[in-house]
Formats: C-alpha cells, sequence, structure tokens
C-alpha cells in the first residue's frame, strides 16, 4: 500500500512538528504503512478546541496511508497529568470519569474512519485496571529512574510547589499504554502536544528496555494566541466540540475573529487546504485584510470539519445576518442561537413601549438624551431596520415570531428584548 501523501512533508509545510526522535529515522519508517496513537484524558464531557489539533493530526496520518489509534483515558483520566499544571489537579470521581470517556469516544468518531482495518479506539482502563501492584513495580517500575523521572518537565516544573505521588507516577502509566499497543497491535508511533514530550519518551524508553524495539514519537506545538495567551478560550469560556456546549454559530464566530497575525498559520493548523490554496489567502491577508477572506474560509472550513455541512451553513446564515443587519431572514431558533451570549432584557405585561425609555431601561444607553441623540444619528436599529424618529411607539405587531424585539446599536452592539 503506497501512502497517498508524504506526511512528514505535510507536517513540515503546516509547521506541526515541535519534537521527534530521529526524525530521519523517522521518515523512512513512515515510508510503509504504520500503526500510531495518541491519547485523550476525560476531563470533562467534549474535547474543546486546544484538543483538535491533535485529532486532526492523526487524520492527516490516516489519509497519508496509516492506522491510528484513538486511546481514550478511562484508566489515566482518574489520575490526573501534571503537564502544564502549575498545582494538583483535583480528582474526578469515577463514575463521572466513565460517563466522560464515553462521551469523548463518541465525539472522536466523528473525525476519523473508523471502518473495518481503519482506525481503532480503545481506552486504557481496559489494561491498567487489571495491573496488580507487585507485577506493576517488578515488571515495569524497576526500568524507571527516579533520576530521569525527576528531570521531565512536566514534573520538574512542579517540584517547587509539589507533586504527589499518584501525579508522579502518570508517565509511568502512559508509557505502560505505548507498551501495550506495541505489543498488541504493534503500534510504532505516539503523537501528541509538546507538553507531552516527557510522558511520550517515557514510552519509547520503556519499549526499548522491555521489548529490545525502536519505537518512535512525535509531538506538534500547542496553539497560543499571537499575544501569548491560552488558544481555545473566548472572553468568558472556552470553545468545546460539542454543539451542546458551544454552539456551531458560537465556534463559526471563534473562527471568524481570528487576528491576521495568526490565521495563516492555522489554516495550515487545522484545514485540509492545498499549500498553493493556503498561500493565495495569506498573499488576501496582506493585500486586503479589510475583507477577512482567509477568516471565513478558516471557519468555515473547521466548522464543517466538526458540525457538517448543515449547521456551518446555518452558522455562515446567522452570521450575515447580523453583520449585515437582515435580522429578519432568520427563523425563531436561529434568533435564539445568534443572540445566546448577547445583552438581554424582559419586559412582561406592556402593550406597546416608547423606543427611548425602552433604549434606557434595557441598558442600551445611559441615558434618554443619549438615546435620542444615537436615534437621530442613526445608530439605532430595531429588526434590523434603522429607526430614526425619537417618538417610536414599538406595538406588539413589532416583535419577530411574537416574541424578540432586536436592537442593534451602531454597527455590532446588540441587545435582544423578551417582550411576552
Amino acid at each position: 500500500m503506497e501512502n497517498k501523501i508524504n506526511i512528514i512533508e505535510d507536517l513540515e509545510f503546516r509547521g506541526l512538528i515541535n519534537q521527534s526522535t530521529d526524525l530521519g529515522v523517522l521518515k523512512k519508517a513512515l515510508e510503509k504503512p504504520i500503526t500510531l496513537y495518541a491519547g485523550f484524558d476525560p476531563t470533562a464531557d467534549s474535547l474543546h478546541v486546544g484538543s483538535l489539533l491533535l485529532v486532526l493530526t492523526l487524520r492527516r496520518f490516516q489519509e497519508a496511508g496509516h492506522k491510528p489509534i484513538v486511546l481514550v483515558g478511562g484508566a489515566t483520566g482518574l489520575i490526573g497529568d501534571p503537564s502544564g499544571k502549575t498545582a494538583e489537579r483535583p480528582l474526578s470521581p469515577a463514575k463521572k470519569v466513565k460517563e466522560w470517556a464515553g462521551d469523548i469516544k463518541n465525539q472522536l468518531e466523528q473525525f476519523l474512519d473508523f471502518g473495518f482495518d481503519k482506525a481503532q479506539l480503545v481506552n486504557n482502563y481496559d489494561w491498567l485496571s487489571e495491573m496488580k501492584i507487585i507485577p506493576f513495580l517488578r515488571d515495569i517500575g524497576k526500568n524507571f529512574s527516579v533520576n530521569s523521572m525527576i528531570a521531565k518537565e512536566s514534573v520538574k516544573k512542579r517540584l517547587e510547589t509539589g507533586i504527589s505521588f499518584t501525579e508522579f507516577n502518570y508517565q509511568v502509566l502512559q508509557a505502560c499504554d505505548y507498551l501495550n499497543l506495541f505489543e498488541k497491535y504493534g503500534c510504532r508511533l505516539q503523537i501528541g502536544g509538546s507538553d507531552q514530550w516527557g510522558n511520550i519518551t517515557a514510552g519509547v524508553d520503556l519499549i526499548r528496555r522491555v521489548k529490545r524495539e525502536e519505537v518512535y514519537a512525535l509531538s506538534i506545538p500547542l496553539v497560543t494566541k499571537a499575544d501569548g495567551t491560552k488558544f481555545g478560550k473566548t472572553e468568558t469560556e472556552t470553545v468545546w466540540l460539542s454543539s451542546k456546549k458551544t454552539t456551531p454559530y458560537e465556534f463559526y464566530q471563534f473562527w471568524i475573529n481570528i487576528d491576521d497575525r495568526e490565521v495563516v498559520k492555522l489554516l495550515k493548523y487545522f484545514t485540509f487546504l492545498s499549500q498553493e490554496k493556503i498561500e493565495k489567502l495569506g498573499q488576501q491577508v496582506k493585500d486586503n485584510p479589510a475583507e477577512r477572506e482567509a477568516q471565513r474560509v478558516l471557519a468555515r472550513e473547521v466548522t464543517e470539519i466538526t458540525h457538517g455541512k448543515e449547521a456551518t451553513a446555518r452558522a455562515e446564515k446567522i452570521s450575515d445576518a447580523l453583520f449585515y443587519g437582515n435580522i429578519r431572514e432568520l427563523n425563531k431558533e436561529e434568533i435564539k442561537e445568534g443572540f445566546k451570549n448577547v445583552s438581554s432584557y424582559e419586559i412582561k405585561n406592556k402593550n406597546e413601549l416608547e423606543l427611548v425609555e425602552l433604549l434606557v431601561e434595557a441598558g442600551v444607553v445611559s441615558s434618554k438624551r443619549q438615546a435620542r441623540e444615537d436615534i437621530k444619528n442613526g445608530a439605532i436599529y430595531i429588526n434590523g431596520k434603522q429607526e430614526m424618529d425619537t417618538g417610536k411607539i414599538l406595538q406588539f405587531s413589532d416583535r419577530l415570531f411574537g416574541e424578540y424585539i432586536v436592537i442593534r446599536r451602531g454597527k455590532r452592539s446588540y441587545y435582544v428584548i423578551r417582550w411576552y
């Protein structure tokens, strides 16, 4: 079986290789199909966009002809990974971790082909929960030097603030995962985020000591924003892959608001567009940044990968309606989705509303004088239509779907009035 693309060249173009064992040797090994894996601990009932890069990297390997194993950490999720943490992670209840593992398993199935002889999905609880302490210490523990374990970055950073014996042994359990997958499935490559490098190489070393076999490791960069802050969070919340936690519209908006300085890098990371297409979009960013074409393509591509074509089309429709003021083109559910996190206000038992008073009462403006000025200046829109009458009285018939009045002040400040 020949690979469809040269996976290393593709990863290099996209900037997705952060660290690796001997790259020349790995490149040679990847000339033929190999089995590789990446692990995801269930720390919530959904993955977030910070995990998406690793999922899509597995998919790149699959499309290049390799066989990915997706490991859900039903056992390691009970322990807690110290990587990237400055303090001890609270232990989650076993029942909850089991539920989360099932949720994440279902979620991962949408990104890879799990058909016959394709990708495989496993849970490390199946083997780690069966290990007995004495064989574990004799057969596995003797292969680990405490000195080298302390030297791992994930542990070294925690020595001053403290690390429990539980978290200290996380790297040993992850190494056991690699060994088990090597023995059972012939897995020869583990990939993960750069913060996982110490854990990944612990598995490489364990297999070399126990099996006298050469296996490989590769880490991808951790994604950060242009200002160095954590990627995958808005000002208020995490951006999840689950549509129940982050709607497709909110997900789409996260990507369309990406900074010009980041968009080309993220097109390389998170889309399957060709080098030629990405370079063309990069030139458009330089020549016509106001058009934000690269951001629109990024948002469309990643939303479609995560939520499908129908949800993406819906997100684009809502986005266009809000940007261009075509509110009346939306149905009731789209209004609810599009305005989920905007300022809202409820009014009951009133037959009519004076616009000036409503603007003050709902917190759109600070005073009646400011309300009148905004109306006169054409800055107030009611349900997508500019309103310049300072004496405007809103009637029941002005409501959208018998319930909503949508106010826009200026270009992008929206307020939703629920009037019933």
